[in-house]
């Protein structure tokens, strides 16, 4: 919200330095507010709707953020706790508590992966391990992954559309404000600062709330796809590691 405000007030000045600019000499400041709310007061239908879409973009898009940024800590958080523990069991060759360790880590990425294989392994753990049941566990391992990475991406193509919209929709208003400056030159007959005043202001502020909304929806776009791309990473080595261990089990009992 810092560098909304910042980006708004640095059109509010923009525009007061076109009215002292602009101003006759010996004349005052004048009575017209050239604050962010005044500003916004004088704004018409269109700006304001504009103004009220890029607001809903924004807060959309922090939800976004807060939501994915909560999601992504606890599965780092609980795989770090779930590595360990299942990898002691899978030591000792106890299928069911490594399972069982799986079902309690459910935020966790690599939990999800290796339950899914430990299942399929289990199913043929009775009889001999053929080529064709080490194949079906490592389908199952794919499967896994690409469900996970489909929840992990969720949410990050609304950040990307918000992000390369976002700008447009603040140009757009900042069409409107400079055409509605141009009105007010033709029904005040001139181009003194009283008459533009209102449209320059309106364009300016649309379009710095544009750029406000739309570079952070990039930035955690950015971040969030490459975290995905390190979780997904980690899922594919743990599935090459739990085959590796499926292809042991299979050569200790032959």
């Amino acid at each position: 919200m810092t560098f909304l405000t910042s980006m708004l007030l640095a059109g509010a000045k923009f525009a007061f330095f076109l009215q002292e600019a602009a101003a006759p000499a010996g004349e005052g400041q004048g009575g017209a507010d050239f604050s962010v709310f005044g500003m916004i007061k004088r704004m018409n239908g269109v700006g304001l709707v504009v103004l009220i879409i890029l607001l809903i973009l924004s807060m959309y898009s922090i939800a976004i953020g807060v939501e994915r940024l909560l999601t992504y800590n606890a599965a780092k958080n609980q795989s770090r706790q779930f590595a360990p523990k299942v990898a002691v069991a899978l030591k000792g060759n106890r299928i069911d508590e490594a399972i069982a360790i799986s079902d309690k880590h459910k935020k966790s990425h690599l939990a999800m992966v290796v339950n899914a294989g430990l299942q399929e392994f289990q199913n043929h753990a009775l009889g001999d391990l053929s080529g064709e049941e080490i194949e079906s566990s490592r389908r199952a391992l794919q499967r896994a992954t690409a469900i996970k990475a489909a929840e992990f991406k969720r949410g990050l193509s609304a950040l990307a559309t918000i992000g390369s919209t976002a700008p447009f929709v603040g140009l757009f208003g900042t069409v409107v404000g400079i055409v509605r400056a141009f009105q007010g030159m033709n029904t005040a007959e001139g181009a003194s600062i009283q008459a533009v005043a209102p449209g320059i202001s309106e364009a300016l502020i649309n379009t710095a709330l544009g750029l406000a909304v739309a570079v952070p929806a990039v930035w955690m776009f950015n971040y969030f796809t490459s975290k995905v791309e390190s979780f997904v990473v980690e899922m594919d080595n743990s599935s090459s590691e739990l085959l590796d261990y499926f292809l042991k089990q299979r050569g200790a009992r032959k």
